[in-house]
C-alpha cells in the first residue's frame, strides 16, 4: 500500500492506494469513529460486487453497516436521488460525527459528498472509490455535486473526506470499457502537467488496461499525487486547479449534448475533449499540430474513443455545442475559459480564445450534417 497524503491544514486527509483496502475497510476507518457504526451508500452493480465485501471488512473491526443501493449510471447525479440520499440518512438518524461511506464510482462519489456536505450542515464522510476515473480524479480533491439540465455539475459544494481507500484490486471487475473511461482522465494527468508521464503511459498503458496491478497502482498514484498537489496550491479554483479541467469544457459539452447517457461516458468525452483541446491549441499556433495526431494515436493505441465522429447517434452543430458549453462552470464575465497547451504536459489557462477557432475546430470534428 502507498499513501499520498492531501495536506490542507485541519482538513487534511490521506489517499490509501493499494490491493485488500476493501477487506482491512473497518480497520482504515475505525479510527474516525464515535460509535461502531458506518452508512454506506453505493448503486446497484458495485453492490452486487462488493457491498459484502465491504460489510465484512467492517465487520471484522466490530462495525455495523446500513447501506442504501441506488441505480447505477449518470443521471443518478441529480436532484431527486440526492433528495433521496439526504432523506435515508436523516432517516436513519446519522449525526454529524458519524462518517458515511461513498462507495462507487465518481457518480456515487460526487453525489455523496454533496449529500454530507448539506446534511446538518456537513458530516464526515469517507471515499471507496471503485472505478478507475474515481480512483485518480474525482474520489480526491472535495469537489460534490449533481448535474442540471443545463450542464454537468453545476450544483454542488467543496466538501473534502476524512479518508480515501483506493482498492487497486476492484479494477479488475469493471467492464473493459468502464476501465478505459477512466484511463482518460489518467492521460489527461500527462497532458496536463507531466510528459514524462504520458511518456510512461505510451509504453505502460495496453499492459495497465490488460490487468497488470503494479502498473494499475503506480498510475492511479502519480495521479492522485499530481492531483493533490494542485488542489494544495488552489482548493476551490482560483487559479492552479482549473488546470485539472484540460478536456472538460468540450467534454461536458459532448455529455451534455448526449443526455448524460451511455452514448459517451465522462472519461471518454474527457479524452475527446483533450484531443480537441490540443487541436484548438495547434490551430491557434500554440503547439505543433504533431501533439494532437500523438495524443489520438495513444487513445487508438488503447482502443478509445478519440473523435466526435466516434460517439453514436446524432449531436448538435458547432453553434450547439458552443451554446452548451456557455453554461460550462468555468465561465468568467460572460467569457469561457479554456485549458489549452504548447505542448503534452505544458497546459495553461487561456481567457480569451478565439471562439471562431474553437467553430472551426467543432465543425471540422464533427461528422457531416
Amino acid at each position: 500500500m502507498t499513501t499520498v497524503h492531501v495536506p490542507l491544514g485541519d482538513r487534511a486527509y490521506d489517499v490509501r492506494i493499494g490491493s485488500g483496502l476493501i477487506a482491512r475497510a473497518g480497520e482504515e476507518i475505525a479510527p474516525f469513529l464515535t460509535r461502531p457504526k458506518v452508512w454506506i451508500v453505493t448503486e446497484e452493480t458495485v453492490a452486487g460486487l462488493h457491498l459484502d465485501a465491504l460489510k465484512d471488512g467492517l465487520a471484522a473491526a466490530g462495525i455495523s453497516a446500513e447501506a442504501l443501493v441506488l441505480p447505477p449510471g449518470e443521471a443518478t447525479k441529480s436532484w431527486p436521488y440526492l433528495m433521496q440520499t439526504v432523506e435515508w440518512l436523516l432517516d436513519q438518524k446519522v449525526e454529524r460525527k458519524d462518517v458515511v461511506l461513498a462507495f462507487g464510482g465518481g457518480v456515487i462519489g460526487d453525489l455523496v459528498g454533496f449529500a454530507a456536505a448539506i446534511l446538518r450542515r456537513g458530516v464526515r464522510f469517507v471515499q471507496l472509490p471503485t472505478s478507475l476515473l474515481a480512483q485518480v480524479d474525482s474520489s480526491v480533491g472535495g469537489k460534490t455535486g449533481i448535474n442540471a439540465p443545463h450542464g454537468k455539475n453545476l450544483i454542488g459544494a467543496f466538501h473534502q473526506p476524512s479518508l480515501v481507500l483506493a482498492d487497486i484490486d476492484v479494477l479488475g471487475t469493471l467492464q473493459p470499457r468502464d476501465f478505459l473511461a477512466g484511463y482518460g482522465e489518467v492521460i489527461k494527468y500527462g497532458g496536463l502537467g507531466d510528459a514524462e508521464f504520458f511518456d510512461w503511459l505510451e509504453v505502460n498503458g495496453p499492459a495497465l488496461a490488460a490487468g497488470d496491478l503494479e502498473l494499475r497502482g503506480e498510475a492511479v498514484r502519480r495521479s492522485v499525487q499530481m492531483k493533490a498537489d494542485i488542489v494544495v496550491r488552489d482548493e476551490t479554483e482560483q487559479g492552479d486547479r482549473a488546470l485539472l479541467n484540460l478536456g472538460h469544457t468540450f467534454g461536458h459539452a459532448l455529455e451534455a449534448a448526449t443526455g448524460y447517457s451511455d452514448r459517451l461516458l465522462h472519461g471518454e468525452g474527457v479524452a475527446i475533449g483533450c484531443a480537441l483541446a490540443f487541436e484548438t491549441s495547434a490551430r491557434l499556433g500554440l503547439m505543433s499540430q504533431e501533439s494532437p495526431s500523438r495524443f489520438r494515436a495513444h487513445l487508438a493505441a488503447m482502443g478509445m474513443k478519440k473523435d466526435i465522429t466516434d460517439i453514436p447517434g446524432d449531436l448538435p452543430d458547432a453553434d450547439g455545442l458552443i451554446q452548451l458549453m456557455a453554461q460550462d462552470k468555468k465561465v468568467v464575465q460572460g467569457k469561457l475559459r479554456f485549458i489549452l497547451a504548447r505542448s503534452i504536459g505544458d497546459a495553461f489557462v487561456a481567457d480569451d480564445v478565439d471562439m471562431g477557432v474553437v467553430n472551426d475546430v467543432l465543425t471540422e470534428a464533427l461528422p457531416d450534417q
